[in-house]
């Protein structure tokens, strides 16, 4: 079924991106769910990373507007980017291959928040998949509440770093201000989202979690896939000093594990506790060493990264960016 585009309901023409690679069978229920959407999008875009499983071909078909890149081309950020350039609507939505609206609704909450014209980014709700475990269930309670907020630079001093808070799983920012404040940074390795919602909240705006705005997304990760997340999260960080000052700040982290062990105890589960404080040593140790991946070997760099192929990107950016500091 083609898309209509030439429905602009709310005000508001919206661009769903979405990059792709081996997108599997699901992907075009994704699509044919988008297009049941009471906000019917404007255009949705796919960014393939050169997939060999007929995503691309599939996307094609179900009348999306699909671009090519080579999988060593690929980057968090510049591959939004490069989508975002692409774009027609005036509303940006950056969704992921493996996330499924859970309602028709979802994108008609999704930009409902922008008739508050002080808001600049919202983001939706991720709810686990039924299968999941009782900690991916938990954690995804903690971060994606029930309750829609709106975060402004007031939050700092209270929420710390969990004010920028933002997951592209399922968001969406006004194209003028994504460019206004820089777009995505590039390469980036993790984190490109909450990096696009701090530059936001940093210039004076504010985002919003839209609850309203429901996808099923979640993942069962190992203890190794999640030091790896983890490690990184840490080097995004690290590589992003301008945000150092807000880290400090907030308790989260702890936060969720007192959370997480009260559920536990109330659900009688004990039996899970062992598993929760591996996972949470698995990704404090990630991260701290992601934080200080310089003192690294480069390839225990990349033996430790979930994302390996970033790797040749960040190595010469880094390359770089020591050379200009040292010309200057």
């Amino acid at each position: 079924m083609p898309i209509n585009s030439d429905l602009v309901h709310e005000g508001f023409r919206v661009s769903v991106i979405i990059p792709t690679y081996h997108a599997g069978p699901v992907f075009e229920e994704l699509l044919a769910s988008l297009q049941r959407q009471t906000l019917l999008p404007h255009e949705i875009i796919i960014v393939d990373s050169s997939s060999a499983d007929g995503t691309a071909a599939l996307a094609q078909r179900m009348g999306a507007r699909v671009f090519t890149v080579l999988q060593s081309e690929f980057d968090h950020g510049g591959t939004r980017n490069y989508a975002a350039g692409l774009a027609k609507g005036d509303i940006l939505v950056f969704m992921t291959q493996d996330a499924m609206p859970d309602h028709e609704q979802m994108l008609e909450e999704l930009v409902r928040p922008f008739h508050n014209e002080q808001i600049s980014c919202t983001y939706a709700r991720q709810l686990p998949r039924p299968q999941e475990n009782i900690l991916e269930k938990l954690s995804r309670g903690f971060n994606y509440p029930d309750q829609a907020i709106i975060k402004d630079k007031n939050d700092i001093l209270r929420l710390g770093i969990k004010t920028f808070f933002c997951s592209n799983v399922c968001a969406a920012v006004r194209r003028e201000t994504f460019y206004e404040v820089g777009r995505f940074p590039e390469p980036v390795i993790f984190n490109e989202d909450m990096f696009l919602a701090a530059k936001c909240i940093l210039s004076g705006y504010s985002i919003a979690y839209a609850a309203n705005s429901r996808v099923i997304h979640s993942h069962d990760y190992s203890l190794l896939q999640q030091f790896r997340r983890f490690f990184d999260n840490g080097v995004s960080m690290r590589n992003s000093d301008w945000l150092s000052e807000y880290t400090a700040v907030g308790k989260e982290g702890s936060r969720l594990l007192r959370t997480q062990l009260q559920a536990l105890h109330q659900q009688r589960a004990w039996h899970w506790i062992p598993r929760l404080i591996a996972e949470m040593a698995a990704k404090w140790i990630g991260f701290q060493l992601g934080k200080r991946y310089e003192l690294l070997p480069k390839p225990l760099r990349v033996r430790f990264s979930m994302h390996r192929k970033m790797w040749d990107k960040l190595n010469a950016s880094h390359a770089s960016s020591k050379g200009v500091s040292k010309s200057i």
